[in-house]
């Protein structure tokens, strides 16, 4: 079997690993499913109360309100598709950390099989992994949309598909990366724990980043999972937003939901009842940019972290043993 064979034959053993471990599937899929619930339950009227208090600012009436229900349900499920584009991929990498602490990943390294080969499989299958769980959760989000109040084009759906996959992209390395300094139970764990209760906070997926103080608000923007959620925010609520203003809502009104939730991330300057005042606004294309530049940076220290390693390998294998 040539070296691509092999990797194929690794990547289908990964997924099949993760999906038959039903437990650690329930777990990927809790997080994005309890939030689902809770806004649907709880917080979905917070955010019914923020919009039209912004409503109320700008003298605009609503005369249709699945409009808004469908606004406030496309900010929540971008918020769970970017924090869980993370939270997931480090919970599926979870194959990888089980085939240290149990020996597998030794096995492998004394078969005909590269490192680099090992090291891509776990990476391929991770990502593929992810994004199944991520397309089921957009595909539900989708579902409970089109029930509240639908607004989203056929074109509209492609551009958040395509932020999946960048979300994806970027919480796969960052998984790669860290789980290649994790080799026990308790240290995933404790990594998964930490990253599933605090991430959504660091990136603004929990709270819109105008709620934040000003200095902590530029602090969150140099981060790059915050870019994650600007993409996804900016397809899933400018449809909305764009239905609203032709309902009637002014400019000034427009303006402020889209700097209130996030669509608009803004460098510097400070929040003032309902937009930003002074500040560098950042476009969508540097949005897309700075998440991709960041995946670059992963991949590279992610290559080196695996060429390190596989160099370390080969001197061990390589090494005389001592007469006994």
């Amino acid at each position: 079997m040539n070296e691509f064979g092999k990797l194929c034959a690794l990547v289908s053993r990964n997924i099949k690993c993760y999906f038959k471990d039903k437990f650690l599937f329930f777990v990927s899929l809790i997080t994005p499913m309890i939030l689902l619930v809770l806004f649907a339950t709880f917080l979905r009227g917070v955010y019914m109360s923020s919009f039209e208090g912004i409503f109320r600012a700008v003298g605009f009436e609503l005369a249709d309100a699945r409009v808004v229900e469908g606004l406030a349900g496309s900010w929540l499920l971008s918020s769970i598709l970017a924090v869980s584009s993370v939270t997931v991929a480090v919970c599926s990498n979870a194959v990888m950390v089980n085939d240290k602490i149990e020996n597998t990943l030794t096995d492998f390294c004394v078969t005909p099989v590269k490192r680099t080969t090992l090291s891509a499989a776990y990476f391929i299958a991770n990502f593929t992994v992810t994004l199944i769980v991520l397309l089921a959760v957009l595909a539900v989000g989708l579902v409970y949309l089109a029930a509240v109040g639908w607004c989203l084009a056929f074109t509209d759906i492609l551009a958040i598909l395509a932020d999946v996959i960048c979300s994806v992209l970027f919480g796969t390395l960052a998984a790669a990366v860290i789980g290649n300094f994790i080799s026990t139970q308790g240290g995933l764990s404790a990594v998964s724990t930490l990253v599933s209760s605090l991430y959504g906070f660091l990136c603004g997926a929990y709270m819109p980043l105008s709620q934040f103080a000003d200095g902590l608000r530029s602090v969150i923007c140099c981060l790059p999972g915050t870019y994650s959620v600007g993409i996804l925010r900016n397809h899933f609520m400018t449809p909305y937003i764009q239905k609203l203003t032709g309902l009637g809502l002014p400019e000034a009104g427009a303006k402020g939901l889209m700097d209130s939730f996030d669509c608009n991330l803004t460098f510097g300057g400070k929040f003032d009842k309902v937009g930003y005042v002074g500040g560098t606004q950042i476009p969508l294309g540097a949005m897309y940019g700075i998440l991709l530049g960041a995946c670059a940076i992963l991949f590279a220290v992610y290559f080196v972290i695996v060429a390190v390693k596989n160099r370390e390998g080969e001197r061990a294998v390589r090494r005389p043993r001592r007469p006994a």
